[in-house]
């Protein structure tokens, strides 16, 4: 049979799930493809761009958006296990799971307007909103999903490495966005270890004609930094007479945490805010496939006098 669709193969793979014990990518898959029936050449099957099987990453799809829904989590990384959530979905949807279902759920319409820049459509719509879009959209609105789901990944990963590494992902980052100079002149200036993550002082240009006071705190997700840390990263600043500071955390900070900040001229990173950049700035990501769309140039058909 054809291979299925990332929708079509939801369900399957939930229930595959529904012992609760936390199962591998590789044993869904290789599950999934025996109930699906597919062939050798099925499984081999690649995308149009040639970076990835077909079937695989429609697995992986089908994966993430039930995690962004709740239906699933992942405890580590390449393992998945079903939730609460995912357990009444199963039972209370015996013959199909979509993404009609999942926008039921908050997390996911969050996720969903995250990727498309705008708020998310009510499930009925869900099907017309994907008929009715032009192609640059549907283009826009698959390239912002794609790379939710590799911030997502990226935060993941971010915190199960140790604080030596979330302190050489600060530098990298800082560098590409143009501080510091090189990596090297960068790496003089930061690195004193500390509390959970790095505190130190890099160049704001080239020349190193102002400098920047850094803090990083690798926290879990769930926690929230709030005015207190900052006021201590206040007091840092000015021990060293320092009039600008960039606090980076993979967690979150508190609405009076960033207005603290604001007045402040401290700038605020989290988690999330720290994972886009490093896309941005091609950190810890590389390129699979690049597309160029185009235009008439009407220039080029103008009649020359």
């Amino acid at each position: 049979m054809p291979i299925p669709d990332f929708q079509t193969i939801m369900r399957p793979l939930l229930a595959l799930h529904s012992d609760g014990e936390p199962k591998t990518q590789q044993a869904l898959r290789e599950s999934l493809a025996i109930e699906f029936a597919l062939s050798p050449e099925e499984l081999e099957e690649m995308l149009p761009s040639g970076t990835a099987r077909t079937f695989v990453n429609r697995v992986a799809w089908a994966s993430t958006h039930m995690k962004e829904a709740g239906l699933l989590a992942k405890p580590t990384r390449g393992v998945s296990q079903i939730t609460p959530r995912g357990l009444d979905a199963l039972s209370t949807n015996p013959g199909r799971v979509d993404m009609s279902i999942l926008q039921e759920f908050s997390e996911y319409l969050e996720f969903r307007s995250r990727s498309s820049g705008k708020k998310a459509r009510p499930k009925a719509d869900e099907a017309a909103a994907t008929d009715s879009g032009t192609p640059q959209e549907i283009l826009e609105t698959a390239y912002s999903e794609i790379r939710e789901a590799v911030v997502d990944d990226l935060l993941s990963r971010l915190l199960d490495r140790d604080d030596r590494f979330f302190e050489h992902v600060v530098l990298d980052v800082l560098v590409a966005l143009g501080y510091g100079g090189s990596r090297q002149d960068a790496a003089e200036r930061v690195g004193r270890t500390g509390d959970g993550g790095i505190d130190g002082v890099i160049r704001e240009d080239a020349l190193g004609l102002e400098a920047i006071y850094v803090q990083a705190k690798k926290w879990a997700t769930e926690r929230t930094i709030g005015p207190r840390e900052i006021r201590e990263f206040i007091g840092a600043l000015q021990d060293v007479e320092a009039v600008k500071g960039v606090f980076i955390t993979t967690s979150a900070f508190s609405k009076e945490a960033r207005e603290l900040a604001r007045r402040r001229r401290i700038v605020l990173l989290d988690g999330r805010e720290l994972a886009g950049l490093m896309v941005d700035s091609g950190v810890g990501v590389t390129a699979v496939r690049r597309y160029e769309v185009r235009r008439i140039d009407e220039d080029y058909f103008v009649d020359v006098e």
